[in-house]
């Protein structure tokens, strides 16, 4: 774990200062709280990665860090019950909070939904993280979950990293096995429904037949289809978006409006608001055209 006494926007909370330092100073900027072990495995994974965002949102939020073996009393104000817990504070108030380590991408989400983006000068502002490549966050993930077995979360983070590669069955058999509390999350709802994308490409052909498909066919609507899915399940949400919209464009009654039910099917599972916005505008504008 990084010393956070080296990092402008990382401190050590404890019972005497976090009145002052934690509810007191988020009134004037949000204070994210790492409740945190020495010995806890996941600990060490997110750990680093909230220090980074503190780094490269440049002060848009304070990161806050409770040892809750050194920090008993406060652990249990906040009733902490497994590291790692973060908590968010915000305006003087506990905001909202999640058990567990996130990856990178949904935590900078977890903060944009609390209105908390990059600073100016921030490192996140020049230019975006790339995104993971799957086969990477598979292997990785692989690793957590047998080192921390009891951490629920990480077959979550799994399932959906194998969705990424194509693995649905093994996703499908993590899927089903999660915790109630986890099975209705909204990453493992949104999981099932990529399930049922995936199902669809069951003996179809590889990605590299249907694109010489279209290329010798661009009327190929089934290949099309095929393609857009492929792209949907690997990641590349645009990439399929794209394809369901040609489809739209060029026969939208094709196998009883498959073009317009596809479309709202892949806007359930997206969490790219933006990209959604964008396509529905696409696709309300072609359908009254």
């Amino acid at each position: 774990m990084t010393d956070s006494a080296a990092l402008p926007h990382v401190f050590d909370a404890t019972a005497a200062n976090f009145e002052s330092d934690v509810i007191r100073a988020s009134i004037d900027t949000p204070v994210l709280v790492d409740f945190w072990a020495t010995w806890c495995g996941p600990c060490k994974t997110l750990g680093p990665i909230l220090e980074k965002l503190a780094a490269d949102y440049h002060g848009a939020f304070r990161l806050a860090k409770v040892d809750v073996d050194q920090e008993q009393q406060l652990a249990a104000a906040f009733q902490i019950r497994s590291v790692p817990t973060v908590m968010l504070v915000k305006g003087g108030q506990l905001v909202d909070g999640f058990p567990g380590a996130l990856p990178e991408g949904e935590l900078r989400q977890f903060l944009a939904s609390h209105d908390i983006h990059p600073a100016e000068g921030g490192e996140a502002e020049a230019a975006p993280a790339p995104p993971a490549d799957p086969h990477e966050e598979v292997i990785r993930l692989r690793k957590l979950t047998e080192e921390t077995p009891e951490v629920a979360e990480h077959k979550l983070d799994l399932a959906l990293a194998l969705l990424a590669t194509g693995a649905a069955s093994e996703a499908e058999q993590l899927l089903d096995g999660l915790p109630a509390n986890l099975s209705t999350d909204e990453r493992a709802v949104k999981a099932r429904a990529r399930l049922g994308f995936a199902a669809l490409l069951k003996d179809a052909p590889p990605r590299e037949v249907l694109e010489a498909a279209i290329a010798s066919n661009p009327a190929d609507l089934r290949a099309r289809h095929l393609l857009g899915v492929h792209e949907l399940v690997s990641g590349d949400a645009e990439a399929g978006l794209k394809q369901f919209m040609e489809m739209l464009r060029q026969d939208r009654q094709y196998e009883g409006g498959l073009p317009r039910t596809t479309l709202i099917d892949a806007f359930r599972i997206l969490d790219d608001e933006d990209l959604v916005s964008k396509y529905r505008r696409q696709m309300s504008a072609l359908l009254l055209s």
